[in-house]
């Protein structure tokens, strides 16, 4: 069966996390975990790089290939803020990747966005 459409992109702003937004450790962690519990395959290690220091925006950027397309973050110290954005053209559960990112972040509030992508 072909799939309708070519991707789909779960898009979560989290606001209010717990300090693993800190964590470079943690962050590898949840990502690990996620592609496992969405059933994805990572291509290569994640790429986690603190980035902006000095700045409003400072914090730990994530970049995880995976076969299908790709999952970002960028994580913001100041406000305890995270931008999540999962891209594949493999379908994936929403609800799961929303509870991992609980699970990890216990953010008070996750403004959810689906998006499903054709040209």
């Amino acid at each position: 069966m072909t799939n309708k459409f070519w991707g789909y992109h779960l898009i979560l702003d989290c606001s209010g996390c717990n300090d693993n937004i800190k964590s470079k450790e943690e962050i590898e962690t949840f990502t690990k975990t996620l592609i496992d519990m969405i059933g994805m395959v990572a291509h290569g290690e994640p790429i986690i790089e603190y980035l902006l220091e000095g700045t409003d925006n400072s914090g730990y950027s994530l970049m995880q290939m995976i076969t299908t397309s790709n999952v970002c973050a960028h994580f913001v110290d100041k406000n305890n803020t995270a931008y999540i954005d999962i891209f594949s053209c493999k379908e994936f559960d929403n609800d799961v990747a929303e509870r991992v990112v609980r699970t990890f972040f216990s953010p008070k509030s996750i403004r959810k966005t689906f998006l499903t992508r054709q040209a």
